[in-house]
């Protein structure tokens, strides 16, 4: 069969699996659970940050804290793409099936990344609120700067958990490494370069993440940092897909 014969049939699965994922979000009490706390802790976080009297008109300081609210509600989402096929037995259906492990995963992935857009879609009201309550109107560049911050963090945060849960049938051990693995990412860019060796120290600050989400918090999209997001976390779903085929031949 052809590579052009190919293509179509990958892009059926990805998106079959895709939206039964997302599906699967509305179909289970955990993600109706998700997306009220969500709402719950990021209205509390506009209310208190960005609807300050006699303040500039900004979300900055909420996507601040949206990005860390990704901490524990990504791995909340992706720990169980994989991890409950595990446990439920459903995978032998799907590596029955005619499709690719990278069907599978870039699939999974998919319909995470569809939750967490709803997720994203849910805060709509603020920045419309924010303007009405504030005079003059914020600038809309910082704004939509910061959503494309928050989405690429998460992109990059569901590529970690995708890919913990790819390694575990257990869906609290998938939620604890990825959760890790945010904190970590999180907290590396508050360790100045300076502690590292010389030849090492561009390369460092090259990978670090805080530097890449404050420009687009101040409304700096630079082609450069959405590169580094996308295929940092293009590259982790491969690595599932990889982790998911050894376990197949296992």
């Amino acid at each position: 069969m052809s590579a052009a014969r190919r293509v179509p049939g990958f892009a059926r699965a990805v998106r079959a699996i895709a939206l039964r994922e997302a599906a699967s979000f509305f179909r289970l009490p955990s993600g109706w659970i998700t997306l009220a706390l969500w709402q719950a802790v990021s209205a509390a976080g506009f209310l208190l940050l960005a609807l300050r009297p006699g303040e500039p008109a900004t979300m900055r300081a909420f996507f601040a804290l949206a990005g860390w609210l990704a901490l524990p509600v990504a791995p909340a989402v992706s720990m169980r793409l994989l991890s409950e096929e595990y446990r439920a037995g459903t995978i032998e259906p799907l590596w029955g099936a005619p499709i690719s492990e990278w069907a599978i995963v870039w699939g999974k992935f998919t319909g995470a990344l569809l939750f967490l857009g709803a997720l994203m879609v849910s805060t709509a009201p603020y920045p419309i609120a924010l303007a009405l309550a504030s005079d003059p109107a914020p600038d809309l560049g910082p704004i939509l700067a910061g959503y494309l911050s928050l989405a690429l963090l998460g992109t990059l945060a569901l590529s970690i958990g995708l890919v913990a849960s790819a390694c575990t049938s257990g869906q609290t051990l998938a939620f604890l490494a990825s959760a890790f693995a945010m904190l970590l990412i999180l907290l590396v860019p508050v360790v100045p370069p300076s502690f590292a060796p010389e030849p090492l120290r561009p390369a460092l600050a090259a990978l670090f993440i805080g530097v890449r989400l404050d420009d687009l918090a101040k409304g700096v999209i630079d082609v450069s940092h959405v590169a580094y997001f996308v295929s940092i976390s293009a590259w982790l779903v491969l690595v599932a897909g990889l982790v998911l085929k050894l376990r197949r031949l296992a």
